[in-house]
């Protein structure tokens, strides 16, 4: 079983990789990690009672209002599947299209079963969970961005 260990300013996240349910997503994933594509990173989008976001790589700017559109400049195909998004459920995160997913991913503080078979889940939290809860009630602008930075210093798989 691999897993994902994200280090941020705030704490560590810890979560395990679901390659059964999500191969594509999974090996997606583990490149961009191990290239250090998240590394600087933000959780650019908090909200509190649903989830946390993160993994775009324009929130190494200082430009918010490109925040949440960034990507590794492709997309990946959806893998829908039947694990339910409940609290601590590691998700990809997309536009409109189902197929639009890259880089951006979210990790659920609330179960979000309204979720289930729209986004493709491929992870689970095993330790850390107080630090996204940290990380979700941080103060947030009117675009649910946080106003101090939840910053993503490394990410390793193991």
């Amino acid at each position: 079983m691999s897993t994902v260990n994200i280090e941020t300013n705030l704490g560590n996240i810890t979560f395990k990789l679901l390659p059964e349910l999500a191969p594509e997503t999974v090996r997606n994933f583990e490149k961009l990690a191990k290239d250090g594509f998240y590394v600087g990173t933000l959780f650019h989008r908090v909200i509190p009672g649903f989830m946390i976001q993160g993994g775009d790589p324009n929130t190494k700017t200082d430009n918010k209002g490109s925040w949440g559109m960034g990507g590794p400049g492709y997309n990946i195909k959806a893998e829908f599947n039947s694990r339910s998004h409940l609290r601590g459920i590691v998700s990809m995160a997309r536009s409109q299209d189902p197929d639009s997913a890259g880089s951006q991913f979210f990790i659920v503080i609330t179960d979000s079963v309204f979720l289930d078979r729209q986004y493709t889940v491929f992870g689970e939290v095993i330790d850390g969970m107080d630090v996204a809860d940290k990380i979700v009630n941080l103060q947030r602008d009117g675009n649910d961005c946080p106003l101090e930075k939840a910053q993503m210093l490394h990410v390793t798989v193991e």
